[in-house]
């Protein structure tokens, strides 16, 4: 509140009798008579004077802070705007800023009020303005005032104490409105400021700046040279009058201007770079002088620049110099006695740790941080030395890494658990030289925090034992073992029952682990089981039966039991009675067939890592699984730099039916049996509720909804030039990435993975005009003869693609039966006015959606005999066109799978 002198002594009579009052009751009454009082007072017909307006509404402000409401006095607020005294027009500002709404009717006058006194001489005035429009702004304001305030902020004649309250009003009328303050002639005047002599306006424009490089940063470029210089000013400088703090030169600025130039890259003057390389070198030699102060601010702001020039130092990740330099100073701040900055201190070598410069530096402070995880009292710095030690984490230290993180997972905190269990699930698959100690590091987890295992945890550990068949037999013994534990989680019997399911037999010659053992062990968990695990159970007992036919009446008895048959879980009841009538009509050979081992799973990226971006937001390092698809993109232009497959089972629906369409990375233990007696999931009910998660859908995502604005498909092929796409050769055995066509307009590439029956293709579309592409549509073609076999879906696509701009589409592939013809796509756009169309094969051929497999010439031999169905073989001779190449031969044919 304003001075309650002489000048207004009635207020100051008011805010003593409203303290001297006893109770509530008293309190409320004196406030409903000074109310009165003032109501009278406005609707008076004496007119009152800017003294008696300003006492009334500083009462009225007063009453209202103290939680009464007030509903008028609004005008005599604005009235107070006029006035020349600035102690008359200060109150009005504050009424208007504490209890005007923008809604208000008075509203449009205050605006222009506000405009006339930025076009006042004095300075307190406009001062009053500009403070008044950051503490309310609005679009409408930012709208009507917005040319006035850049005006008052690059005028020469400014006073320097209002080009400060100017570039704030500013900054804050631009996050109001953005589009009114990106432009080229405002960017060049605003970038000058940085040289202001004054630091106060520098600082102030420093943050305006900061937020319009976020918008615009070509608009923004130059002002790197200009930061860069005045950075320079402050480290060299050791005297700034009144900008020292505690023996440290405008430590604030400093901070400001080096977060400025994180938004930009190094810059290609040579002189600026050596010049900020100084900068920076004399700010780390500063962290290492005795302090001249023993404040704690002192410490805190020279730790506050030091750490924003290792920020910015990390930002370019050029000089190893100067990032082992600040490595070695954070690793000095790992045994301070501050919390902060022992934070801090993790947090800077997380980041450091990414960098191949900086890497093996971070590495020697590895016992250190083992320590701080082990010791330290504060949650959230145990939380950073995780993140650095999964993020310097490699295939040396992995192993120690590990142990460690797995000692720790004991006694974590519960809050960080689940992303702790993801972080050590992802160095174990990432690291391991042996896949058994993958499998012991997974169980561990599982037995350690089992509550906290997301299910991509155990389907992961799955499909890697189905991958590798050096790991299934010792898998096998490991997790029967672990189930023969007094207490074992849930979890812990989905991994068992899946795992013995497949490879139970590669155990059973110990009597100790016989069939019969294996199938009682699991069944002695069934009934603590929740619903899902005993859908997977069943599916065990089923594949048991396949495994160990002398165990099948033992196993008939619990599939017939009343439990199972007529359980209130539909579910249960189904694969009960399902797989009950399976064992007892199929022969031993069909019975072989349909519960074959699992195939091999695709090789991808690890859904974990997904699942650890969404659980965490710290900075860690992607070190990607290698993809086995040895094809390649060749990045034959800017347009198309990069091919971003999405995720497969992402586009496909959960629940599929019939071995044919049962993609080849889909484990059926967790389905029931359809009507042609195959093990698959169930097919999804399209009322149905959504169903618990299982391992079809380990890659995450939901499946993508039916699209009314479909690309319209039609049937028969239409001519297309084969000399205008040369490309499409490449894809006919086993590329499945690449650039298909290109001209000098537009750049079409493709991204295709097929599984089973399903195929899924992402075409490109990538605009290498200066203009954009108009109209832009796509139409899809299929033979005459095929439009049964092969089911085609796309999406629909945007109609204009900006200049350099790219656009994808996705295209659905779902081979019913075998087809002969490839598909065409026809493309139309229109660029200035004038269009072009061009017909393309997609490369969508029948040979995709086969998968190859090693297998002896026995285990050939045994499936060929089994093949007694007339319809099952097929045969074709024809007379070759050229001599037989045998590597040729032997290249096209592993390209068909």
């Amino acid at each position: 509140m304003p001075r309650t002198g002489d000048s207004m002594r009635g207020l100051a009579v008011f805010i003593a009798d409203i303290r001297n009052c006893k109770s509530r009751e008293q309190e409320k009454k004196r406030i409903n008579k000074e109310l009165a009082n003032i109501r009278s007072k406005f609707k008076g017909d004496k007119q009152l004077d800017g003294y008696q307006k300003k006492k009334y509404v500083c009462k009225l402000l007063f009453i209202f802070l103290l939680g009464n409401d007030v509903d008028f006095g609004h005008m005599e607020a604005v009235d107070l705007l006029a006035s020349n005294k600035y102690t008359e027009k200060q109150i009005g500002y504050l009424f208007i800023s504490v209890m005007m709404h923008h809604s208000n009717d008075l509203y449009k006058l205050v605006i222009e009020a506000i405009k006339n006194d930025l076009n006042s001489k004095e300075a307190v005035h406009i001062c009053l303005a500009l403070t008044c429009i950051a503490n309310i702004g609005t679009p409408e304001m930012a709208e009507e005032i917005g040319d006035e305030v850049p005006r008052i902020l690059t005028s020469p004649d400014t006073l320097h104490g209002v080009k400060k309250c100017a570039a704030l009003c500013l900054l804050r009328l631009f996050e109001l409105k953005p589009d009114k303050f990106v432009h080229s002639e405002l960017s060049s005047r605003l970038i000058a400021l940085l040289s202001d002599q004054h630091l106060g306006v520098v600082t102030s424009a420093c943050s305006l700046i900061q937020a319009l490089v976020t918008a615009s940063p070509e608009e923004y470029k130059n002002c790197v040279s200009l930061a860069v210089s005045r950075l320079s000013r402050i480290v060299s400088s050791t005297d700034l009058k009144d900008y020292m703090y505690y023996f440290i030169a405008a430590p604030w600025l400093s901070v400001k201007l080096l977060r400025l130039l994180q938004s930009y890259g190094q810059s290609d003057d040579s002189s600026v770079h050596e010049r900020l390389k100084e900068s920076l070198e004399a700010i780390l030699n500063r962290a290492t002088d005795p302090p001249k102060s023993k404040k704690i601010q002192h410490t805190n702001a020279k730790n506050a620049v030091l750490f924003e020039a290792i920020n910015l130092i990390i930002h370019y990740d050029s000089d190893a110099a100067l990032m082992v330099r600040s490595c070695n100073l954070l690793g000095g701040f790992l045994n301070s006695k501050e919390t902060n900055l022992r934070y801090l201190a993790l947090e800077s070598l997380t980041k450091l740790a990414i960098s191949d410069f900086s890497r093996k530096a971070v590495m020697k402070h590895q016992e250190t941080v083992v320590q701080a995880l082990k010791n330290e009292r504060d949650l959230s710095v145990r939380q950073r030395a995780v993140d650095l030690l999964y993020a310097m984490c490699d295939r040396e230290q992995a192993e120690e890494i590990v142990a460690e993180l797995l000692s720790y997972l004991e006694k974590a905190d519960y809050s960080i658990r689940e992303e702790l269990v993801l972080k050590i699930a992802i160095l174990a698959e990432k690291f391991a030289t042996d896949y058994s100690w993958y499998v012991d590091v997974v169980l561990n987890l599982i037995r350690i925090a089992g509550d906290y295992i997301a299910d991509e945890v155990w389907y992961r550990v799955t499909q890697i034992v189905i991958n590798r068949d050096d790991i299934q037999a010792y898998a096998a013994k490991t997790v029967f073992e672990a189930l023969q534990a007094p207490t074992c989680h849930e979890n812990m019997v989905k991994v068992g029952a899946y795992i013995l399911g497949e490879f139970g037999n590669l155990i059973a010659g110990d009597e100790r682990s016989g069939p019969i053992v294996q199938f009682k062990l699991l069944h002695s968990m069934f009934h603590l089981c929740s619903n899902t695990t005993k859908y997977i159970l069943l599916s065990t007992y089923i594949k048991l039966i396949n495994l160990f036919p002398e165990i099948k009446l033992d196993i008939e008895e619990v599939l017939k039991h009343d439990n199972q048959l007529r359980n209130s879980d539909a579910e249960i009841q189904q694969r009960a009675m399902e797989y009950t009538k399976l064992s007892e009509i199929a022969t031993s050979d069909l019975l072989a067939t349909v519960l074959e081992e699992m195939p091999q799973f695709t090789e991808r990226e690890s859904s974990l890592l997904a699942k650890l971006k969404k659980k965490s937001n710290t900075l860690v390092k992607e070190k990607e699984i290698p993809d086995t698809d040895n094809s390649s993109t060749q990045n034959t232009s800017t347009v198309v730099a990069e091919i971003e497959p999405a995720g497969f089972l992402d586009h496909f629906p959960t629940g599929v039916t019939g071995t044919v369409e049962t993609p080849d990375d889909s484990p059926v233990l967790g389905g029931t049996l359809n009507n042609h007696s195959e093990v698959g999931p169930s097919p999804p009910q399209p009322s149905a509720p959504p169903v618990e998660p299982s391992l079809l859908d380990m890659f995450g995502g939901p499946p993508v909804g039916q699209d009314p604005n479909q690309v319209p498909i039609v049937t028969g092929l239409i001519p297309f030039d084969e000399a205008a796409q040369p490309a499409f050769k490449a894809f006919i055995c086993s590329r499945n990435n690449g650039i298909l066509f290109e001209n000098e307009l537009i750049q079409i590439g493709v991204k295709s993975e097929f599984l089973g029956c399903s195929g899924k293709v992402q075409v490109f579309y990538g605009n290498k005009s200066p203009l954009p592409l108009q109209a832009f549509t796509t139409k899809l073609f299929i033979g005459q003869n095929d439009a049964p076999n092969l089911r085609l879906e796309a999406e629909t696509v945007t109609q204009l693609i900006p200049a350099g701009a790219q656009i994808p589409q996705t295209i659905k592939a779902t081979a019913v039966g075998a087809f002969t013809e490839t598909p065409c796509i026809q493309i139309s756009f229109m660029v200035s006015g004038v269009g072009s169309e061009m017909v393309l094969r997609l490369p969508i051929m029948i040979n995709k959606y086969s998968k190859g497999t090693n297998m002896t010439a026995q285990d050939f031999f045994v499936r060929w005999k089994n093949l007694n169905v007339p319809a099952q073989e097929n045969q074709k001779v024809f007379k070759a066109t050229k001599p037989m190449d045998n590597e040729l031969v032997k290249s096209k044919v592993q390209g068909f799978g």
